[in-house]
């Protein structure tokens, strides 16, 4: 009835045309406010309990993500966690006992881990040193246990522990002087795969199989040359694992690993990422998704529980579960039962939500109803995929957002367009919801996001095109982007302007200072201004593995200061915003200090923003609704949408 209502109202007053009606209707087409599009909800980290009638999960509506619970059906959702920072992930434990989660304090990802009983009542913190970071691993299937990593030996290194969940008393389980993560326990819970990470190499790992009685560790993955072994799974047989890998292939593909002769089987192999898989408890299910060009596909086959090759025993692949839309799938879970699949789906269209697929009726029902604070979701606008040359003929691929005013006939002025860069470099931008991308937008800018080389999700050679000396070419990708912006995308060229945070930060600085002609304006968050300050000062397990990607302090010095902005600062013309948190444990505050008084000093225009309660991002709501009208104040005054 309100609904019917609304529309009777609406429809009535388009009749009654009046000098104060016409004004009205003006303010109604005016742009919302950036507060109510950063008031724009989501949530996300699923997690079923193992009766299968209630879902914990993460949300953002007090202004940092804390644990909820909502019931399978749907209905309002009961606050579980009442904290000033954010909440990591939540799991319930498999016998319905409990749930863990994680949070660091102030953005320093030093992440403790915490007991929460069923109904929120209690909470108890199984770690508690604030200088060490604990990565949990999983849940031990009879619900007794966990596995985790951290720092607590040393501080560069991270060694694997498990711990008696009731009595909060550890065990070192694998020590090892480099990155090291559990990954999956079998299914009896005596053997625990764990992942090593290569110091020398970028993007390559190896798994170990560990005896957790004996301690014994068995090498499962040998190989040549950069390779990737993840999304680990048991198999009902024992003796065998499922798991993603591109060893020896571009992209990651669906495979078995036989524990016993290291065999390994392709299942799957669609020429783009497989990733987010999952199996059902007793091993009858399987869900994965694939990357095509960006958008999920979300696959559902059966497993054959008989100890054979699954390569002889998997049937052929159903259709893809049909999605809301063209989005991102994440956080995929069966209930015990095999009756439910959770997971996550965002797309530009769609904030993140909580979606459950019925796998007998195949109904999908969306399970949280995140707010669009009073925005309507027709308003939100969706991508096109495109492909611009770049300096060596290569094709570098961008998702354009054009304002909705252009679909209007007659609206064919050249745009104001902000290019934003992802992070990483290991990273893709995908099409999913950005509130301040869509207020951009409905302000008349327009927004490029390009997956320059060096972004995942285009196989591994394109993964590996920046590595080392190459660094710059990435820079280059991100400049030959104008070109396109110029003659494809309607861009005005003296109103483009650049945004990124962390290595895309990195990119801003670089592309301000080796294409200074370019932008009209730049907004940098916590990006890398000097590689040689950086990796001294970043923490020490970061610098081992950025090391890999960018270069050493004792070989690659020179190159390394070569790449630098700091030492290109002279080069900027365009105007400068930068932002910052004090606590980032991954690019130090005094980056940004370093770039900020070069300018100065030069009498150069920059502003500056620091955050004494934000880490390595901006998550609290206050703190976003301080910095984004100041940024957007910021690029008004350069491009005037």
């Amino acid at each position: 009835m309100r609904k019917l209502s609304y529309l009777f109202i609406i429809t009535l007053l388009t009749f009654q045309f009046s000098p104060q009606t016409e004004r009205a209707q003006s303010a109604a087409k005016e742009p919302y406010s950036i507060e109510r599009y950063l008031n724009i909800r989501g949530s996300a980290s699923p997690s079923l309990s193992p009766t299968g009638d209630r879902v914990a999960f993460l949300t953002n509506i007090t202004g940092t993500p804390q644990v909820w619970m909502v019931g399978t059906n749907g209905g309002w959702p009961d606050q579980m966690t009442f904290y000033p920072d954010r909440v990591d992930f939540v799991r319930w434990s498999p016998d319905g006992s409990g749930l863990i989660f994680a949070m660091a304090i102030g953005g320093d990802e030093n992440s403790q881990l915490y007991w929460m009983a069923p109904d929120g009542s209690q909470i108890r913190a199984l770690t508690s040193d604030s200088k060490i970071r604990h990565n949990f691993g999983g849940w031990s299937h009879d619900g007794k246990r966990i596995s985790y990593s951290s720092n607590k030996r040393n501080r560069n290194f991270f060694d694997v522990y498990v711990m008696n969940v009731a009595t909060a008393r550890e065990e070192l389980l694998y020590q090892q002087d480099g990155s090291n993560d559990p990954v999956a326990w079998s299914n009896d819970d005596t053997q625990l795969i764990v992942s090593h990470g290569n110091e020398q190499l970028s993007l390559d790992n190896d798994l170990y199989l560990v005896n957790i009685a004996s301690k014994q560790v068995a090498h499962l993955t040998p190989h040549e040359g950069p390779a990737q072994f993840g999304d680990v799974c048991f198999l009902p047989d024992g003796h065998s694992i499922l798991l993603t890998t591109d060893d020896k292939r571009e992209f990651q593909s669906l495979a078995q690993l036989d524990l016993r002769t290291k065999r390994v089987d392709i299942l799957d192999d669609p020429q783009w990422d497989v990733s987010a898989v999952a199996v059902s408890v007793d091993g009858g299910l399987l869900a994965y998704t694939v990357n095509r060009d960006g958008f999920s596909e979300l696959f559902v086959r059966a497993l054959d529980t008989d100890g054979k090759p699954l390569i002889t025993t998997l049937g052929p692949k159903a259709p893809a579960i049909k999605l809301p839309g063209k989005g991102v799938v994440g956080g995929l879970e069966f209930s015990k039962d095999k009756r439910k699949l959770v997971f996550t789906f965002n797309s530009a269209r769609f904030n993140p939500d909580v979606w459950i697929y019925d796998l007998k009726t195949r109904f999908l029902n969306q399970v949280t109803h995140s707010s669009h604070a009073g925005i309507p979701q027709s308003s939100f606008v969706e991508p096109e995929l495109i492909h611009y040359q770049t300096f060596d003929q290569r094709m570098i691929p961008a998702w354009y957002y054009r304002p909705p005013h252009t679909q209007r006939a007659g609206a064919n002025h050249p745009l104001p367009v902000i290019v934003n860069v992802h992070g990483g470099p290991e990273g893709q931008a995908l099409p999913t919801f950005s509130g301040v991308d869509q207020y951009f937008l409905s302000r008349g800018y327009a927004v490029l996001e390009p997956n320059v080389r060096g972004s995942t999700g285009y196989g591994k050679t394109y993964t590996h095109l920046d590595d080392l000396q190459k660094r710059e070419d990435s820079v280059k990708d991100l400049a030959a982007a104008v070109g396109w912006l110029k003659k494809e995308g309607n861009a005005d060229a003296k109103r483009i302007a650049l945004l990124g945070g962390s290595y895309g930060g990195y990119m801003v600085l670089a592309a301000i200072t080796l294409f200074p002609d370019q932008w009209s304006a730049a907004v940098e968050m916590f990006g890398i201004a000097n590689f040689e300050t950086n990796l001294k000062n970043t923490s020490g397990y970061r610098r081992k593995l950025r090391e890999r990607e960018y270069g050493t302090l004792e070989k690659d010095l020179d190159f390394l200061r070569s790449i630098s902005p700091i030492y290109k600062v002279d080069r900027i013309q365009a105007p400068l915003f930068v932002l910052q948190g004090k606590n980032d444990p991954r690019v130090p505050y005094t980056e940004s200090e370093q770039i900020v008084k070069a300018l100065r000093d030069r009498n150069r225009s920059v502003e500056y923003i620091l955050f004494e309660d934000e880490g390595h991002g901006f998550v609290k709501l206050n703190n976003r609704l301080y910095m984004y009208p100041r940024i957007i104040e910021f690029l008004d005054k350069y491009l005037k949408p």
